[in-house]
């Protein structure tokens, strides 16, 4: 029997070890970057933006077609009869040929055509820059979401580790208050006030441990999905709050932004858009050639028929003449939205330095009252000690003993909430900074 419980033991300690996943920082940030709708949505529109200019491109190229035709050309006057000339009054022409001459009404032709694109007078070059300028906006809207999300991830991740840590400051306050209770009940006759006091103590104290765990999970739950983990597993973060930290090196002021790059660029797509529209007034240049092989009967079967062949190459002038201001419209159009742009970058260049500088001074602020917490919390924790000593000794009541304990768990939550916010303001620094 005792060997089956030491097994059963083994088996639920080993399956507890397969369940738990140890999940660092860096790991969490890498997962939940590859399971990004937003990320990827920017990376497709990368590609997009790309595909656009290889077809932009493409109109440089010759573009060859084939085309087969078959018709059978009706005679209105007498649909059931043949097309051709009449030469009755004739009489039979030399050779016995007749008076009447039919003309092959069934024709087949099959044949292939090339058009090339000589000038274009800015049609097509406006086009590439406009979409040369789109991928550049792309490529910064790609940079831009990997911030945002690198930065969300972090936050997701040590919120949940801060989780933790509440966890264990109430479990740690609780069992404050239970030693307490067990100390008060070893003596021969407990002081009743301070017993009760003590119990209501350890009733509250449960739970607010019952709501730490329960925040603790949620967290946890919402970590798990961000990095497509299994929801069962349990997760154990390796990466600690640290305690202590270092000056930045970040500039002072925020020279460069990727949604500065990506306004910047759109922009300039939008001013050679408005150029693309202008040059649809302009004349188009084209070259093309063809060649069509015929064939002719007086049957359905052109086979047997009558045969030839055609070929042509030109070069052509398209000018268009009037077209009611629909190009000019339509370039205002563009340029109205090149102004939008600049005004959303002048607006963001504000926002970003702004949000950058509160940034730095909220980090530097956090550090210079780090130390005075780390005083703060260990003087309250001294004061616990000294108050669980005279409450030992009967030299003071629970009430005592339990505000200190309050106040020392107030400290210690004050504690972690100081080095969550550094290393959340560290994050606005980088995701702003991209150091």
């Amino acid at each position: 029997m005792k060997k089956v419980l030491i097994f059963a033991i083994i088996s639920v300690l080993c399956a507890a070890s397969v369940n738990a996943m140890e999940l660092s920082l860096s790991r969490a940030v890498e997962m939940i970057q590859n399971e990004s709708q937003d990320l990827k949505k920017a990376e497709y529109n990368v590609s997009r933006a790309r595909a656009g200019l290889d077809a932009i491109k493409a109109n440089r190229q010759p573009t060859i077609g084939a085309s087969a035709t078959y018709m059978n050309m009706i005679n209105v006057e007498r649909p059931g009869q043949t097309m051709g000339i009449n030469l009755s009054g004739l009489g039979t022409l030399p050779g016995g040929i007749p008076a009447f001459i039919e003309i092959p009404d069934n024709i087949g032709m099959a044949g292939l055509n090339i058009t090339l694109p000589i000038y274009t007078f800015g049609r097509i070059g406006n086009a590439a820059e406009a979409a040369r300028h789109a991928i550049a906006a792309a490529s910064s809207g790609s940079e831009f979401a990997g911030r945002e999300i690198r930065a969300a991830a972090a936050q997701i991740y040590w919120t949940a580790k801060m989780t933790d840590e509440i966890v264990n400051i109430a479990q740690k306050n609780l069992q404050l208050s239970i030693r307490a209770e067990t100390r008060l009940k070893s003596v021969s006759r407990p002081n009743r006030a301070n017993l009760v006091k003590i119990s209501a103590d350890i009733a509250a104290k449960e739970i607010a441990l019952s709501d730490a765990q329960f925040n603790r999970d949620s967290a946890h739950r919402l970590l798990k999905i961000m990095a497509a983990i299994d929801e069962s597993a349990q997760l154990i973060l390796t990466d600690e709050f640290p305690n202590t930290f270092a000056q930045l090196t970040a500039p002072r002021e925020l020279e460069k932004n990727p949604e500065w790059d990506m306004l910047e660029a759109q922009i300039r797509m939008h001013e050679a858009q408005a150029a693309v529209r202008k040059a649809e007034k302009n004349p188009v240049l084209g070259a093309s050639a063809s060649y069509n092989y015929i064939m002719m009967h007086t049957y359905p079967n052109v086979w047997n028929g009558i045969d030839s062949q055609s070929a042509n190459i030109g070069i052509a002038l398209q000018i268009p003449l009037w077209d009611g201001r629909e190009a000019r419209i339509n370039s205002d159009i563009d340029m109205l939205a090149a102004k939008a742009a600049q005004q959303d970058l002048d607006k963001s260049k504000i926002m970003k330095r702004n949000e950058y500088r509160d940034a730095l001074l909220n980090h530097e602020r956090l550090l210079a009252n780090m130390s005075k917490f780390n005083t703060a919390r260990d003087l309250a924790e001294r004061t616990v000690q000294m108050s669980t000593d005279r409450f030992f000794a009967g030299q003071t009541s629970a009430v005592e003993l339990s505000d200190v304990q309050t106040a020392l768990m107030q400290m210690e939550m004050a504690v972690l909430n100081a080095k969550f916010n550094i290393l959340i303001a560290e994050e606005s620094i980088r995701r702003l900074n991209g150091k």
